[in-house]
């Protein structure tokens, strides 16, 4: 609470909390809302597994409420082994999934008529298997403070970058190498092109973990026990979306190595195969930067447009607060 208060004074735009299968994202959501006054609160993510459209649409609406419309809504499918292993629910299509998610979120927001959605993965009234028949198509009973609430979700996948654009008004590379030809650049064009060119109010923040001091290389080694989490240590053996993407962006053998490293000091072993000279090979997510003095502070940032994410995996970001600081070198 202290970060996202000093977060608050300090005029930073949003502070992100997030959920995997342990604490939830909303609830501190609601602490820092209930604690701050200025800064904006968001999700990332709000996994969709865990919770049905509407359920979500109503979390939102509340929260939008009781913070004054400060609410940021970051939505995703989280992975297949957390979908099915602790949701029950089937992997399936996720952009199709999120397309229909997010258009339901914004029936129920918008009020303007009841709900009532037919499609591949979400049926409202249902009329399936089981149903009674008794179901008809309703509209949120509370008046929402805004009928636009700002979308977002992370990106790592080549069609998840031309995709999300469809459905959502912003987006989060969750890792980003942007030397890397055709593959850590988003290219969300064709999304953008299906809706008729690219909103003006869209916005892409890439995550950028962000350490102070004045060694580059222990600042470095803070930061590579989190690469090696999510490069070796997350998902499925055959089936880990950061291990993809390390290696799109060149690095073939590292997170190889790291998935086969199943010890008790599995973390620090996994670190030691990641790169520890910041170079044109590096990917931005192992590289940090030194500032002329002081020392490491447990990765708080303080740069325009970076993230923070310390043991509490709480994100706090600055964005540009106006178009002309958008345009500003």
């Amino acid at each position: 609470m202290a970060l996202a208060q000093e977060a608050d004074r300090l005029g930073f735009h949003s502070v992100w909390t997030s959920e995997a299968y342990g604490t939830d994202a909303v609830t501190p959501m609601a602490w820092i809302a209930a604690t701050t006054s200025r800064i904006r609160v968001g999700s990332g993510i709000m996994q969709m597994p865990a919770r049905s459209p509407a359920a979500t649409a109503t979390t939102v609406a509340t929260l939008d409420l009781l913070s004054g419309g400060r609410v940021l809504l970051g939505l995703g499918t989280s992975g297949p082994q957390v979908a099915e292993g602790w949701h029950g629910q089937a992997w399936g299509k996720p952009l199709a999934r999120t397309r229909e998610y997010v258009s339901i979120v914004r029936t129920i927001l918008r009020r303007e008529t009841p709900l009532e959605h037919h499609g591949e993965h979400y049926d409202i009234p249902y009329s399936g298997p089981g149903a009674t028949g008794l179901g008809k198509p309703l509209k949120i009973i509370v008046h929402p403070l805004r009928p636009e609430v700002r979308s977002t979700s992370p990106r790592s996948g080549r069609r998840t970058s031309r995709s999300r654009p469809r459905s959502q008004t912003a987006g989060y590379p969750s890792s980003s190498r942007p030397s890397a030809p055709g593959s850590a650049r988003p290219r969300p064009g064709g999304g953008f092109a299906r809706r008729g060119g690219r909103p003006e109010e869209w916005d892409l923040a890439p995550l950028v973990p962000v350490v102070l001091g004045d060694d580059a290389a222990a600042c470095r080694d803070f930061l590579k026990p989190m690469v090696a989490l999510y490069v070796g240590g997350m998902g499925a053996r055959g089936k880990n979306f950061y291990t993809s993407l390390a290696q799109r962006y060149g690095f073939e053998a590292r997170p190889r190595r790291s998935r086969t490293i199943t010890s008790r000091d599995a973390r620090a072993r996994r670190s030691r195969l990641f790169p520890t000279r910041s170079s044109t090979r590096s990917p931005s997510w192992a590289t940090a930067r030194a500032s002329p003095t002081g020392s490491p502070r447990g990765g708080r940032a303080a740069s325009r447009r970076s993230s923070c994410r310390p043991a509490s995996r709480r994100r706090c970001r600055r964005w540009p607060s106006s178009s002309a600081e958008r345009e500003a070198p």
